[in-house]
């Protein structure tokens, strides 16, 4: 009797398993207050089995043109005083099947300007140089059950983004007849959240919804044509407004 519980255990472990973890990350874009240190990102498990996942963090540096470059940072052992940039602790989850668990993404050192990073959340089957605190037995079962199934691990990325100390919002509008700019003269990165382009007369003849950044001392433009409406809502860290663009 026990032995048939033990294997319709195992059966229903690895009917589990191969339905594999999913996970759902949340928002895309994450921002950190000037008065804040330190961010609670929450990652949701929607998938039956237990996902493993492993935080890996790139800072983003843009060029003139705006084109970003990825490096890589490194986000393991203890916190100290000569480790910079952003952190997340902890860099491993483990989360359950229909579960949840939270990383904090901490802040290290000079806040002079704003930083820009990319935080992704990788699922993986672990193995010892992952550093998952799991013992060899169960590391080896979830193993060999994820590769008696069909499963595809997918990550995702969020962007984050660290505003400066001191930070100032200051945003400049130019509407002319045929144009429209929005420039961001402040420190920080502000948003133009729903940006809309509708046709005057259909309703329904609208270009696909958009989110545009502008980060520090960048703009974004556009030129009017005749017959179409623009809307957005513009974003300045707390602040929200709604905004139509005059013809």
């Amino acid at each position: 009797m026990h032995k048939f519980l033990y294997l319709l255990g195992l059966g229903l472990f690895a009917s589990t398993v191969q339905a594999g973890p999913s996970i759902n990350i949340g928002t895309i874009y994450d921002y950190m207050a000037s008065d804040k240190s330190s961010y609670l990102k929450r990652i949701n498990n929607v998938g039956d089995s237990t996902a493993f996942v492993r935080v890996n963090i790139y800072e983003m540096t843009f060029d003139a043109d705006g084109k970003a470059t990825e490096t890589a940072l490194d986000n393991q052992g203890p916190l100290s005083a000569e480790r910079k940039g952003l952190v997340a602790s902890p860099a491993r989850l483990i989360i359950p099947g229909k579960g949840m668990q939270g990383t904090r993404l901490l802040y290290l050192g000079n806040r002079d300007v704003e930083r820009y990073y990319r935080v992704r959340f990788v699922p993986v089957v672990p193995e010892k140089e992952d550093q998952f605190a799991v013992p060899e037995v169960e590391r080896k079962a979830y193993k060999d059950s994820m590769s008696a199934g069909v499963n595809i691990l997918t990550g995702y990325g969020s962007v984050f983004f660290v505003r400066p100390e001191n930070t100032r919002f200051t945003t400049r509008v130019h509407n002319s007849a045929i144009e429209y700019r929005v420039e961001n003269a402040g420190n920080s990165t502000i948003e133009l959240d729903g940006f809309k382009d509708c046709s005057m007369s259909q309703a329904t003849d609208c270009k696909a919804t958009r989110k545009i950044h502008v980060r520090p001392g960048k703009y974004f433009a556009f030129n009017k044509e005749p017959g179409r409406t623009y809307s957005y809502n513009l974003i300045e860290g707390g602040a929200s407004k709604k905004v139509d663009v005059k013809p």
